[in-house]
Formats: C-alpha cells, structure tokens, sequence
C-alpha cells in the first residue's frame, strides 16, 4: 500500500521561498490524485512542546531556533500551521515530527506499520533537509520510495537539482507530478 506524505509545509517554512507558488499548487495537484486514488496522505510536521524541552543546545538546526524565541516557542502557531491551500482533511492523520527526518521524534512508523503502508511518496520542504533525511532512513527502513521532483524545493535550487538528479535516485524513483 501507498501513501503521499507531505511534509514540512508550514507557514514559517514554504512562504519564503522563491517557488512557493508553483510548489503548492504542484503538492495541491499530488494530494488531490492520491486522495482519488483512496492513496492516505499523511502530513509530517515539526514541532515541540512549550518551552522547547525537546530541544538540546548541541542541536545546531534547533538549537539556534530555541535561543532565537527565547525558548518560549513551541505549541501551534499561525507560522507553525499547515499552508491553508494544502490543508488536511478532517480524517487525514497528521505526524509532529521532532527533528529533520519524518521519523525521528515521531510515531509516523507506528502509522505506516498499522495501515500496512510500504511505498511512500515524497513531497516537503526543503529537499536538503526532511525529504533528504527522511528518504535516507526510509531507505534503511526497507520501504520502497518515490520522490516528486517538482513537489518538493530548496532553498538552494542548485541543491534541490543535484539532489532530485544525482543523489535521490540513488535509493528512490524520482518522477514529476504529470507522471504520478
């Protein structure tokens, strides 16, 4: 069985980036094939509880943004929340993530195992980052991955194109959303 996850797609993350426009619309295209083929779509977000305890100041990534709010952060905020124009459904499972892979913090193998899922389909922000992360532990997990091109970005478009060519494939068959 198949699922579309789709991961990172926070305010705070995909709205500054150059391609938002044409990401979203591309996730919103790959979500509304999956959801007409019965194929679950499972949101990956990150987050942690107030105050941050989660956090460790060794953690560069994190570590950074928890100094940054003062270590008052975490819980649900407006730049924390899930895109409104890729939001779930009221039945579509939602995973909190803790770190950079969709697995690591999280209970999103605990999901796949019970709704017997062992294909994953790759959308998120950034590619360098969740997809890259996730992928590679996927990989190891022995799930068999695709990865929409077009449905993830970077920052770094270069990055993004040297992942999505050279490196992804590697471990995932990487298509575009008209050949999902």
């Amino acid at each position: 069985m198949n699922a579309l996850l789709v991961m990172d797609v926070q305010n705070a993350v995909i709205r500054q980036l150059p391609d938002y426009n044409n990401v979203i619309t591309n996730v919103s295209k790959a979500i509304s094939i999956a959801r007409s083929k019965n194929i679950p779509v499972i949101y990956v977000v990150v987050g942690f509880r107030p105050g941050m305890p989660e956090i460790s100041m060794n953690n560069k990534v994190f570590g950074a943004s928890k100094t940054r709010s003062g270590g008052a952060g975490g819980g649900q905020s407006e730049a924390m929340a899930i895109d409104a124009a890729i939001a779930p459904l009221e039945n579509e499972i939602i995973v909190i993530k803790r770190r950079i892979s969709a697995f690591t913090g999280s209970d999103l193998e605990v999901v796949l195992r019970a709704q017997g899922i062992q294909h994953l389909i790759l959308t998120g922000v950034a590619s360098s980052s969740v997809v890259l992360s996730t992928l590679r532990e996927a990989a190891d997990k022995d799930y068999r991955i695709t990865v929409l091109a077009d449905c993830c970005t970077d920052r770094d478009p270069a990055l993004h194109d040297v992942l999505v060519e050279k490196v992804f494939p590697f471990q995932a068959e990487v298509i575009t959303i008209n050949e999902f």
